[in-house]
């Protein structure tokens, strides 16, 4: 991938931003006609990992290019043998998860799950956004795997991939199912979303948060609406997140902000307001997670800069690797999430001082889960009286 953009140099060397922005056009032959991922983040679709080949589109003469139509979302059924995926990462604070979808519409060039896509044989740029895979079993699965002789309980995570919430789910509903299943169980349950969809399900959610088996995160990167379009082009708007963080904690669901990711010299100087806000539409907790451009997403997200902001380029990629030990992304345990070095530790201690002057929690609250009942059925020998 490094090559799409280096060209031979190092993608620093030229003297003028332009002069990036034109060799990367030249080099890469990946870009997307503007009129064909409109409503995208992306601006290039570049082959998976994997592939052994990459095709690239190119005008032969013919105007052929102007027949290509528009990328339409298009939604294939996933059949996985299990839905909760396990983890040991001692970044994170839950050891599960489930996820819903594969892919997301949202299409935040900075999604740190686009590589994914490759698994797929697809590619992390424009058809992660527009290639989605739903899994309409996941409540049945999950259902059957907490039913297992043995299971403990502990608190699932869903949203920490894919957004469980983005746009599809209107129509497909697998999240509402999901909810349904751990409230008939007593199964705790954290969410992360930056969709106001999530008020669909407040009845559930209300009744799982009166036991103490509910939290909710809405991640709000920006206040301003031009950058979160450009960054976040099928996500709700600011404003529409805040609210929903509002009718959640009126629900007496505990809602939390979380302020990711940070991008240096871009939305950095948003941190205090972003807390502010959303303390005053009703969050008790708050978190935040740095800029990570693993992958794939480095050369997607270097490309949408020099679209939207060729300006600050230089700028924001010089305080990324200054955070990163002078690469794009360290994937280290304990760097990962917050970075390294002095301006790492700035933006660290300016959310501190904010979240301690307003009261947010910075740690995460506990979910009970001594109150779980196994579903019947789904594996569980029934009794005979």
């Amino acid at each position: 991938m490094a090559s799409l953009y280096h060209s031979g140099q190092d993608a620093f060397a030229p003297a003028h931003t332009a002069d990036i922005a034109n060799s990367l056009i030249k080099t890469s032959g990946l870009r997307i006609d503007i009129d064909r991922r409109k409503g995208r983040g992306a601006g290039l679709n570049p082959g998976g990992r994997f592939e052994k080949h990459e095709t690239v589109s190119f005008d032969d003469g013919w105007s052929t290019l102007e027949d290509l139509p528009a990328f339409k979302t298009d939604v294939q059924v996933e059949k996985p043998r299990s839905i909760i995926t396990r983890n040991e990462s001692p970044d994170i604070p839950f050891d599960r998860s489930v996820n819903p979808y594969r892919g997301c519409e949202h299409g935040c060039i900075y999604c740190f799950a686009r590589p994914t896509h490759a698994f797929m044989g697809l590619s992390p740029g424009v058809e992660f956004e527009s290639k989605l895979f739903a899994k309409p079993d996941a409540a049945k699965l999950l259902e059957r795997e907490i039913s297992k002789p043995g299971y403990k309980p502990r608190a699932i995570a869903i949203g920490t991939n894919t957004d469980p919430y983005q746009p599809v789910e209107k129509e497909w509903r697998i999240m509402r199912q999901i909810l349904e299943v751990l409230l008939a169980a007593s199964h705790p349950v954290g969410i992360v979303t930056k969709s106001a969809m999530v008020m669909r399900d407040i009845d559930l959610l209300s009744k799982l948060a009166e036991k103490g088996l509910a939290k909710v995160t809405i991640s709000v990167t920006t206040l301003d609406r031009k950058l979160a379009r450009a960054m976040e082009p099928r996500a709700a708007t600011p404003a529409r997140r805040l609210e929903t963080i509002k009718a959640l904690s009126d629900a007496g669901i505990p809602t939390g902000i979380l302020t990711a990711p940070i991008i240096p010299a871009l939305n950095d100087h948003e941190i205090e307001r972003l807390l502010d806000s959303g303390k005053a539409a009703g969050a008790s907790e708050a978190g935040y997670v740095l800029l990570r451009l693993p992958l794939e997403v480095s050369p997607l997200f270097r490309d949408w800069l020099l679209q939207h902001y060729p300006d600050r380029y230089r700028h924001v990629m010089s305080l990324v690797r200054s955070m990163r030990g002078g690469k794009d992304y360290d994937a280290e345990f304990g760097k990962r999430m917050k970075g390294a070095g002095p301006y790492a530790w700035q933006i660290s201690r300016r959310f501190e001082l904010a979240t301690k002057r307003l009261g947010l929690a910075r740690r995460q609250m506990p979910l009970r889960d001594d109150l779980f009942v196994p579903p019947n059925g789904g594996g569980v020998q029934l009794s005979l009286l």
